[in-house]
């Protein structure tokens, strides 16, 4: 990071920053055996297929569709569908307590996430804290989901961002990638503990 330039904003993604998300938080109530569980989530519900989602895909329309090919797998294809909040086993805290804090000094802070129409709603009901945000780009309200520039571009323009007094942080290296391509400072998200030493570094939090 360049710490060059005082920074004005601050940008984060949600699952696996803010949210523990993982499809095995649901699949290991529907699986007994943990073999079938990985193959089936390798092979089926696989997060290539889940990518479209995030790009403003129905869900109940791509799991008529995979149960057709799949008719095997059914009852777990749909709880895809309709057991995807089971899949956030909760908030991770530490992450949420820096938001606080940065909040608590003025820094603007948003929202940039590769997330469904229909869960949107869902998990800021559940979270009250997502609603701190001072904006969010949801990538299935998009169109288009990170890593591609335009997600990003379109969450610069939207917020007056400018990309080189902003920090963004995410637990994907190509997110991560992406952002520093179009020289927004970016913190590949590994910890709490290390998030929080990342900021420190730059003044940001105690």
């Amino acid at each position: 990071m360049n710490g060059s330039s005082p920074i004005e904003a601050v940008v984060f993604d949600v699952g696996g920053v803010l949210l523990d998300w993982d499809p095995r938080h649901l699949y290991r109530k529907v699986f007994d055996d943990q073999r079938a569980m990985e193959e089936f989530l390798a092979e089926v519900c696989t997060l290539e297929w889940h990518a479209q989602h995030d790009r403003g895909a129905q869900i109940e329309e791509s799991c008529s569709e995979l149960v057709a090919t799949h008719p095997e797998h059914a009852d777990p294809i749909w709880a895809w569908a309709r057991r995807s909040e089971e899949m956030i086993a909760g908030p991770i805290d530490e992450t949420v307590t820096i938001v606080r804090e940065l909040k608590d000094t003025g820094l603007a802070c948003y929202l940039l996430t590769n997330m469904e129409t229909h869960t949107w709603p869902l998990r800021l009901a559940r979270f009250p804290f997502l609603g701190w945000f001072d904006g969010a780009v949801v990538s299935g309200f998009e169109g288009v989901a990170k890593p591609d520039l335009e997600i990003f571009e379109r969450l610069l323009a939207r917020f007056a961002l400018v990309p080189q007094r902003t920090v963004f942080i995410d637990d994907s290296p190509a997110n991560i990638d992406a952002a520093r391509q179009l020289a927004i400072q970016a913190i590949h998200f590994r910890s709490p503990a290390q998030l929080r030493e990342s900021l420190a570094d730059i003044g940001l939090v105690a």
